[in-house]
């Protein structure tokens, strides 16, 4: 199936944005949502809504074996051992504060270190600030390459004996830079830390097995990757999930409720109280099994010659720098001299192509860059070079109209 054939699956794309097609080029902030998850979210509501595990009518049956089953289908997406391995979250970023807040707060001290890179988004940062600031233990960053990428010698440099946790990004979301986790997992294991993946821009694009890269804890939202918004994934080894506790406390992650203790369901239910976020997760199941149709491979393949082309043309365009290494995921992050990327966002809206411009939540990024925003193009599997052709005329009418303001 091509781009062609696969856009016809997304109803959203099929529309006029300011009297002109749509070329929607933001897919790093927010994926658009093929009707195979349209209709599985459609179909809960209409056929089966009800609350999990706590009745014993057909609807709750069918809705636990819908919400179980997607657990699964996440379970053989990223080869984990266990769906014990597997806890659902509102997303990246619930799932990173979860690993800070309980595994980061009762393993750290005063004197030991958190390891991560320049280029986090920002819910790869905060959290491990507020841990340090709670148990005393010092943030470090692992210094960029000139071009944005990670050596593994600064690697080795930056983690040390007294490093308890590494996290980091397994791809930009400003630079698109790959960064190499297996090898930085190994570093990490080899000096006692535990290794932390922000997944939240590779799930959706590439194959991940966790066995393989030898992480700890890995998250990633499903809202990039088809899904809705609100449902996310913590990996986590199940010897250290284990042994940590809850975050949130209520309803469905107790085993028993007395006057003054309590006691916590197993893995992988004590961290999921309160009422689960039953419509995310099968539709999380639905993009799961969109994606695999289509095949990671083939994502990554064509997102790949996307960028690629993107970079070949967005070059030639004078005045127009791009940031980040050239092999790279399907992005480009850019800025027009002398015009604010809001402007140029704002421009091409009235083309009818959607970017994104700001910081992209990645403030100490942008200072290490020594811009205060840039603009940002990013493909899918439904963008095609025609997209890409838009987005380049697009760009030179908005230099050519702001030489003429200025």
């Amino acid at each position: 199936m091509n781009a062609k054939e696969v856009r016809q699956l997304f109803p959203i794309l099929d529309q006029e944005v300011n009297g002109k097609p749509l070329v929607y080029l933001d897919s790093a902030a927010t994926s658009q949502k093929p009707l195979p998850v349209i209709e599985a979210l459609e179909q809960y509501y209409r056929q089966y809504n009800s609350n999990v595990h706590r009745g014993v009518h057909t609807l709750g049956t069918k809705a636990t074996d819908a919400y179980e089953g997607a657990r699964e289908k996440v379970r053989k997406f990223i080869n984990a051992k266990s769906t014990q391995e597997i806890i659902f979250t509102r997303g990246t970023t619930t799932a990173l504060n979860t690993v800070a807040a309980s595994y980061g707060r009762a393993n750290l001290r005063e004197g030991d270190e958190i390891v991560i890179t320049y280029m986090e988004h920002h819910s790869n940062i905060i959290p491990w600030q507020q841990v340090a600031k709670a148990t005393g233990a010092t943030l470090k960053y692992i210094p960029l390459e000139e071009d944005g990428s990670i050596s593994l010698e600064a690697v080795e440099k930056t983690v040390t004996p007294n490093t308890k946790i590494v996290s980091v990004m397994q791809v930009s979301n400003v630079l698109g830079a790959i960064n190499p986790i297996k090898e930085i997992a190994q570093i990490a294991h080899k000096n006692g830390a535990v290794m932390v993946v922000d997944a939240a821009q590779s799930a959706p694009h590439m194959k991940i097995d966790v066995q393989d890269l030898d992480c700890d804890f890995l998250a990633f939202s499903g809202h990039k990757m088809c899904g809705p918004t609100g449902i996310g994934v913590l990996y986590g080894k199940r010897t250290l999930l284990e042994q940590m506790e809850p975050v949130e406390f209520g309803g469905e992650m107790i085993d028993f409720v007395g006057l003054y203790e309590s006691t916590w369901k197993e893995l992988p239910w004590k961290f999921e109280g309160g009422t689960p976020i039953i419509a995310g997760a099968i539709g999380l199941g639905a993009a799961i099994d969109f994606l695999e149709q289509i095949g990671l491979d083939h994502i990554a393949a064509h997102e790949h010659r996307l960028a690629q082309y993107a970079l070949e043309k967005m070059s030639a365009i004078e005045g127009l720098t791009i940031y980040g290494p050239k092999e790279r995921a399907g992005l480009v992050t850019f800025n027009i001299a002398d015009v604010h990327p809001h402007d140029v966002a704002t421009v091409l809206d009235a083309e009818g192509i959607a970017v994104r411009a700001g910081h992209h939540c990645a403030q100490p990024l942008m200072k290490w860059l020594n811009v205060s925003a840039t603009a940002r193009a990013s493909f899918y599997l439904y963008n095609t070079e025609e997209d890409i052709d838009r987005l380049v005329e697009a760009l030179k009418k908005t230099k050519e109209y702001f030489s003429h303001v200025f």
